[in-house]
């Protein structure tokens, strides 16, 4: 019994990963506005019922990428070393995220990935959608901000300036990218904005408040 619940799971992974790919191939060559859900199931060999029952709406065929990442920040203040405080573990987890090139820091230059963060960007529907993944990731964070000790307030108002600092980071990266920069060319200054905004994060605005 294990066993076949196994290769039906299996089996259901590899038919989401199909259909993901085939719409986000299609949403590259066409446009996310141009493609519709039925041009994607018949491309993908599945009905639209299949379709659905594996993503709800056209926007989820995208952002299910970034599913994984929502509660990322949260992951990291729990499995922190003892004695290291949050928003250290927060920044050492984003300078290895740097270091290896992750996409989702926006110093990748691979043309697809780069292509698939413009088309996010550039389509109002999926960018709305998107502002919800970092609702979630902030809710997220600030309750394991308040597991760690932290007070419900600051929890929850350190949680929020965490996560739109770290959007506004990929940005800047995606942009000086999306300019001509490459991953290697930006790499040093991503590091030092980094760390210039984990310092604001820890000791506050000060003069520049």
């Amino acid at each position: 019994m294990d066993q076949r619940m196994g290769l039906r799971e299996r089996k259901k992974e590899r038919t989401r990963e199909t259909i993901a790919a085939t719409a986000i191939r299609l949403f590259l060559d066409k446009g996310f506005d141009q493609v519709s859900i039925t041009e994607i199931a018949q491309a993908a060999e599945v009905s639209r019922r299949t379709l659905f029952a594996y993503f709800p709406t056209k926007e989820d065929l995208v952002l299910h990428r970034f599913a994984d990442h929502e509660s990322e920040a949260a992951r990291v203040v729990r499995a922190r070393p003892a004695g290291q405080p949050p928003l250290e573990a927060l920044r050492a987890a984003l300078l290895d995220a740097l270091a290896h090139r992750d996409p989702n820091t926006g110093l990748c230059d691979d043309p697809e990935v780069m292509a698939f963060l413009r088309m996010i960007l550039d389509t109002e529907g999926l960018a709305t959608r998107l502002t919800r993944y970092m609702a979630r990731g902030t809710d997220a964070l600030a309750e394991a901000l308040r597991e760690a000790g932290v007070d419900p307030l600051a929890a929850r108002l350190v949680a929020a300036q965490v996560i739109v600092v770290q959007r506004e980071l990929t940005v800047m990266n995606q942009e000086c990218l999306a300019g001509g920069a490459s991953a290697d060319d930006r790499y040093p200054e991503a590091v030092r904005a980094t760390e210039r905004a984990f310092d604001l994060l820890r000791d506050g605005l000060g003069q520049h408040g």
